[in-house]
Protein backbone atom coordinates (compact mmCIF):
# COMPACT_ATOMS: atom_id res chain seq x y z
CA UNK A 1 0.00 0.00 0.00
CA UNK A 2 2.94 1.94 0.38
CA UNK A 3 3.53 2.27 -3.28
CA UNK A 4 0.90 3.12 -4.65
CA UNK A 5 1.21 6.78 -4.21
CA UNK A 6 4.49 6.73 -6.34
CA UNK A 7 2.59 4.64 -8.65
CA UNK A 8 -0.34 7.48 -9.14
CA UNK A 9 2.69 10.14 -8.85
CA UNK A 10 4.16 8.53 -12.26
CA UNK A 11 1.02 7.73 -13.93
CA UNK A 12 -0.27 10.85 -15.71
CA UNK A 13 3.45 11.69 -16.79
CA UNK A 14 4.10 8.53 -18.50
CA UNK A 15 0.26 8.61 -20.15
CA UNK A 16 1.20 12.34 -20.94
CA UNK A 17 4.60 11.37 -22.47
CA UNK A 18 3.05 8.27 -24.27
CA UNK A 19 0.25 10.13 -25.65
CA UNK A 20 2.68 13.00 -27.08
CA UNK A 21 5.02 10.18 -29.01
CA UNK A 22 1.45 8.65 -30.37
CA UNK A 23 0.56 12.48 -31.48
CA UNK A 24 4.13 12.68 -33.00
CA UNK A 25 3.91 9.78 -35.51
CA UNK A 26 0.37 10.57 -36.71
CA UNK A 27 1.72 13.82 -37.36
CA UNK A 28 4.68 12.31 -39.17
CA UNK A 29 2.49 10.09 -40.96
CA UNK A 30 0.69 12.81 -41.79
CA UNK A 31 3.34 14.75 -43.28
CA UNK A 32 4.96 11.72 -44.92
CA UNK A 33 1.46 11.32 -46.62
CA UNK A 34 1.41 14.42 -47.73
CA UNK A 35 4.77 14.35 -49.00
CA UNK A 36 4.08 10.79 -50.79
CA UNK A 37 0.90 11.93 -52.38
CA UNK A 38 2.01 15.07 -53.50
CA UNK A 39 5.44 13.25 -54.97
CA UNK A 40 3.15 10.88 -56.86
CA UNK A 41 1.52 13.32 -58.38
CA UNK A 42 3.86 16.08 -59.02
CA UNK A 43 6.53 12.89 -60.49
CA UNK A 44 3.89 10.38 -61.67
CA UNK A 45 5.45 7.15 -62.35
CA UNK A 46 4.24 3.70 -64.09
CA UNK A 47 5.75 0.24 -64.72
CA UNK A 48 3.06 -0.21 -67.33
CA UNK A 49 5.57 1.16 -70.77
CA UNK A 50 7.06 -0.79 -73.21
CA UNK A 51 10.37 0.85 -75.37
CA UNK A 52 9.79 0.92 -79.28
CA UNK A 53 12.08 2.22 -81.98
CA UNK A 54 10.84 3.22 -85.81
CA UNK A 55 11.07 0.10 -87.99
CA UNK A 56 12.16 0.52 -91.70
CA UNK A 57 11.55 -2.22 -94.59
CA UNK A 58 14.23 -2.36 -97.35
CA UNK A 59 13.48 -3.91 -100.30
CA UNK A 60 15.30 -3.64 -103.43
CA UNK A 61 14.79 -1.22 -105.88
CA UNK A 62 15.89 -4.01 -108.98
CA UNK A 63 14.89 -7.86 -109.51
CA UNK A 64 17.59 -10.66 -109.69
CA UNK A 65 18.97 -13.49 -107.53
CA UNK A 66 21.12 -12.15 -104.27
CA UNK A 67 24.97 -12.98 -104.76
CA UNK A 68 26.06 -11.40 -101.48
CA UNK A 69 24.51 -11.48 -97.38
CA UNK A 70 26.86 -10.21 -95.12
CA UNK A 71 24.55 -9.66 -92.33
CA UNK A 72 22.47 -11.72 -90.15
CA UNK A 73 19.18 -11.44 -87.89
CA UNK A 74 19.60 -9.16 -84.86
CA UNK A 75 23.34 -7.59 -86.22
CA UNK A 76 24.06 -4.10 -85.54
CA UNK A 77 25.05 -2.29 -88.20
CA UNK A 78 26.39 1.21 -89.26
CA UNK A 79 24.66 3.88 -91.69
CA UNK A 80 26.93 2.75 -94.88
CA UNK A 81 27.50 -0.70 -94.21
CA UNK A 82 26.57 -3.48 -97.20
CA UNK A 83 23.32 -5.29 -96.60
CA UNK A 84 22.80 -7.53 -99.99
CA UNK A 85 24.03 -7.24 -103.23
CA UNK A 86 21.56 -8.63 -106.15
CA UNK A 87 23.21 -9.66 -109.11
CA UNK A 88 24.42 -6.47 -111.10
CA UNK A 89 25.91 -8.23 -114.21
CA UNK A 90 22.73 -7.97 -116.39
CA UNK A 91 22.39 -4.25 -115.23
CA UNK A 92 26.30 -3.56 -116.28
CA UNK A 93 25.81 -4.72 -119.33
CA UNK A 94 22.48 -2.55 -119.93
CA UNK A 95 25.17 0.11 -118.49
CA UNK A 96 27.66 -1.02 -121.21
CA UNK A 97 25.36 -0.72 -124.06
CA UNK A 98 24.11 2.57 -123.34
CA UNK A 99 27.68 3.84 -122.46
CA UNK A 100 28.14 2.65 -126.46
CA UNK A 101 25.39 4.17 -127.57
CA UNK A 102 26.40 7.49 -125.86
CA UNK A 103 29.56 7.22 -127.90
CA UNK A 104 27.54 6.46 -131.28
CA UNK A 105 25.53 9.39 -130.84
CA UNK A 106 28.15 11.44 -130.03
CA UNK A 107 29.53 10.45 -133.66
CA UNK A 108 26.46 10.89 -135.46
CA UNK A 109 26.25 14.49 -133.88
CA UNK A 110 29.61 15.18 -135.73
CA UNK A 111 28.41 13.81 -138.69
CA UNK A 112 25.04 15.92 -138.62
CA UNK A 113 27.44 18.76 -137.64
CA UNK A 114 29.81 18.44 -140.99
CA UNK A 115 26.54 17.92 -142.82
CA UNK A 116 25.21 20.95 -141.78
CA UNK A 117 28.22 22.77 -142.63
CA UNK A 118 28.76 21.46 -145.48
CA UNK A 119 24.98 22.50 -146.98
CA UNK A 120 25.55 26.10 -145.33
CA UNK A 121 28.45 26.08 -147.57
CA UNK A 122 26.44 25.03 -150.61
CA UNK A 123 23.94 27.52 -149.52
CA UNK A 124 26.22 30.70 -149.33
CA UNK A 125 27.63 29.42 -152.89
CA UNK A 126 24.29 28.82 -154.42
CA UNK A 127 23.48 32.61 -153.21
CA UNK A 128 27.21 34.16 -154.95
CA UNK A 129 25.77 32.76 -158.14
CA UNK A 130 22.20 34.15 -157.46
CA UNK A 131 24.09 37.40 -157.24
CA UNK A 132 26.17 37.07 -159.72
CA UNK A 133 23.37 35.91 -161.97
CA UNK A 134 21.37 39.12 -161.26
CA UNK A 135 23.73 41.59 -161.69
CA UNK A 136 24.53 40.00 -164.97
CA UNK A 137 21.18 40.32 -166.43
CA UNK A 138 21.21 43.29 -164.87
CA UNK A 139 24.01 44.46 -167.17
CA UNK A 140 22.97 42.92 -170.24
CA UNK A 141 19.20 43.94 -170.16
CA UNK A 142 19.86 47.71 -171.17
CA UNK A 143 21.69 46.30 -174.09
CA UNK A 144 19.01 44.94 -175.66
CA UNK A 145 17.69 47.92 -176.85
CA UNK A 146 21.36 48.66 -178.38
CA UNK A 147 21.01 45.38 -180.32
CA UNK A 148 24.20 44.57 -178.31
CA UNK A 149 22.91 41.36 -176.93
CA UNK A 150 20.27 38.98 -178.67
CA UNK A 151 16.65 38.10 -176.86
CA UNK A 152 17.89 34.73 -176.69
CA UNK A 153 21.32 35.77 -174.15
CA UNK A 154 18.41 37.62 -172.19
CA UNK A 155 16.49 34.46 -171.98
CA UNK A 156 19.23 32.56 -171.05
CA UNK A 157 20.59 35.08 -168.31
CA UNK A 158 17.01 34.79 -166.71
CA UNK A 159 16.98 30.66 -166.64
CA UNK A 160 20.33 31.32 -164.86
CA UNK A 161 18.93 33.42 -162.42
CA UNK A 162 15.96 31.65 -161.94
CA UNK A 163 17.93 28.17 -161.27
CA UNK A 164 20.11 29.81 -158.86
CA UNK A 165 17.00 31.11 -156.60
CA UNK A 166 16.24 27.54 -156.82
CA UNK A 167 19.08 26.06 -155.61
CA UNK A 168 19.15 28.58 -152.72
CA UNK A 169 16.17 27.49 -151.42
CA UNK A 170 16.98 24.17 -152.04
CA UNK A 171 20.34 24.28 -150.08
CA UNK A 172 17.74 26.45 -147.38
CA UNK A 173 15.34 22.88 -146.93
CA UNK A 174 18.45 20.86 -146.50
CA UNK A 175 20.56 23.07 -143.94
CA UNK A 176 16.83 23.21 -142.26
CA UNK A 177 16.45 19.38 -142.23
CA UNK A 178 20.08 18.63 -141.04
CA UNK A 179 19.39 20.97 -138.41
CA UNK A 180 16.28 19.22 -137.58
CA UNK A 181 17.97 15.90 -137.47
CA UNK A 182 20.22 17.04 -135.11
CA UNK A 183 17.62 18.38 -132.41
CA UNK A 184 19.08 21.03 -131.10
CA UNK A 185 17.05 23.30 -128.68
CA UNK A 186 18.38 26.17 -126.81
CA UNK A 187 21.81 24.77 -126.88
CA UNK A 188 20.53 21.48 -125.49
CA UNK A 189 21.47 18.74 -128.03
CA UNK A 190 18.08 16.42 -127.93
CA UNK A 191 20.14 13.25 -128.93
CA UNK A 192 22.86 13.45 -126.92
CA UNK A 193 20.25 14.39 -123.49
CA UNK A 194 18.10 11.47 -124.50
CA UNK A 195 21.21 9.00 -124.61
CA UNK A 196 22.74 10.70 -121.20
CA UNK A 197 19.49 9.86 -119.59
CA UNK A 198 19.38 6.00 -120.72
CA UNK A 199 23.50 6.10 -119.14
CA UNK A 200 22.26 7.67 -115.82
CA UNK A 201 19.26 5.45 -115.77
CA UNK A 202 21.33 2.41 -116.41
CA UNK A 203 24.00 3.37 -113.69
CA UNK A 204 21.16 3.88 -110.75
CA UNK A 205 20.12 -0.06 -111.79
CA UNK A 206 23.61 -0.66 -110.73
CA UNK A 207 23.96 0.94 -108.26
CA UNK A 208 20.84 -0.37 -106.62
CA UNK A 209 22.27 -3.50 -106.88
CA UNK A 210 24.36 -2.70 -103.93
CA UNK A 211 21.71 -2.30 -101.08
CA UNK A 212 23.53 -0.67 -97.82
CA UNK A 213 22.35 0.68 -94.58
CA UNK A 214 20.79 4.36 -94.22
CA UNK A 215 21.27 5.17 -90.57
CA UNK A 216 22.76 2.84 -87.50
CA UNK A 217 20.44 0.26 -87.15
CA UNK A 218 19.51 -3.19 -86.11
CA UNK A 219 19.02 -5.95 -88.68
CA UNK A 220 15.46 -7.60 -88.11
CA UNK A 221 12.83 -9.67 -90.50
CA UNK A 222 15.81 -11.35 -92.07
CA UNK A 223 13.76 -13.72 -94.44
CA UNK A 224 15.65 -14.49 -97.37
CA UNK A 225 19.13 -15.60 -98.29
CA UNK A 226 22.09 -15.87 -100.63
CA UNK A 227 20.94 -17.69 -103.75
CA UNK A 228 17.38 -16.67 -103.72
CA UNK A 229 15.63 -14.37 -106.12
CA UNK A 230 14.68 -10.57 -104.69
CA UNK A 231 11.53 -9.28 -106.22
CA UNK A 232 11.74 -5.22 -106.91
CA UNK A 233 9.60 -3.70 -104.00
CA UNK A 234 9.23 -6.74 -101.98
CA UNK A 235 10.67 -6.73 -98.37
CA UNK A 236 13.78 -8.70 -97.96
CA UNK A 237 14.54 -7.13 -94.41
CA UNK A 238 14.14 -4.37 -91.88
CA UNK A 239 16.22 -2.16 -90.09
CA UNK A 240 14.96 -1.08 -86.54
CA UNK A 241 16.78 2.38 -86.04
CA UNK A 242 18.90 3.07 -83.87
CA UNK A 243 18.94 6.41 -83.74
CA UNK A 244 16.01 7.64 -81.37
CA UNK A 245 13.93 4.68 -79.02
CA UNK A 246 10.72 6.03 -77.46
CA UNK A 247 9.04 5.23 -74.48
CA UNK A 248 4.98 4.58 -74.76
CA UNK A 249 3.82 4.64 -71.04
CA UNK A 250 0.18 4.36 -69.85
CA UNK A 251 -0.62 6.91 -66.84
CA UNK A 252 -3.69 7.38 -64.69
CA UNK A 253 -6.43 9.77 -66.23
CA UNK A 254 -5.69 11.59 -63.33
CA UNK A 255 -1.50 12.16 -63.92
CA UNK A 256 -2.18 13.56 -67.18
CA UNK A 257 -2.18 17.25 -65.88
CA UNK A 258 0.80 17.14 -64.68
CA UNK A 259 2.37 15.76 -67.51
CA UNK A 260 3.34 18.21 -69.88
CA UNK A 261 5.72 18.14 -73.28
CA UNK A 262 9.21 19.12 -72.75
CA UNK A 263 9.58 17.72 -69.10
CA UNK A 264 12.47 15.81 -68.40
CA UNK A 265 11.76 12.00 -67.63
CA UNK A 266 13.86 9.31 -66.12
CA UNK A 267 13.69 5.44 -67.29
CA UNK A 268 14.41 2.20 -65.91
CA UNK A 269 14.99 -0.79 -67.67
CA UNK A 270 14.31 -4.24 -66.42
CA UNK A 271 17.35 -5.51 -68.37
CA UNK A 272 19.45 -2.67 -67.23
CA UNK A 273 18.19 -2.06 -63.25
CA UNK A 274 21.50 -0.39 -62.47
CA UNK A 275 21.54 1.91 -65.38
CA UNK A 276 18.88 5.25 -65.96
CA UNK A 277 18.36 6.80 -68.61
CA UNK A 278 16.85 10.04 -69.43
CA UNK A 279 14.43 11.13 -71.98
CA UNK A 280 12.02 14.13 -72.62
CA UNK A 281 8.12 14.03 -73.05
Amino acid sequence: MADSPQRTADGPPRRTIARAIFALVVIADLILGLYVLAMYYLHPRTDDAYVRANTVGVAPQVSGTIVQLPVHDNQHVEKGDLLFVVDPRPYQAELDLAAAELNLTDLKIGALNHAIAAARARQQKAQADADYERQYLNRISPLLKEDFVTANQIADARSKLKAAQAAIEDTRQQVGEAEKELGEHDDVNSRRAAAQARVYKAQLNVDYCYVRARFDAYVTNLNISAGQYASEGKEVLSLVDNRRWYVLANFRETFLPFITPGMSAEVYLLGYPNRRFHGVV
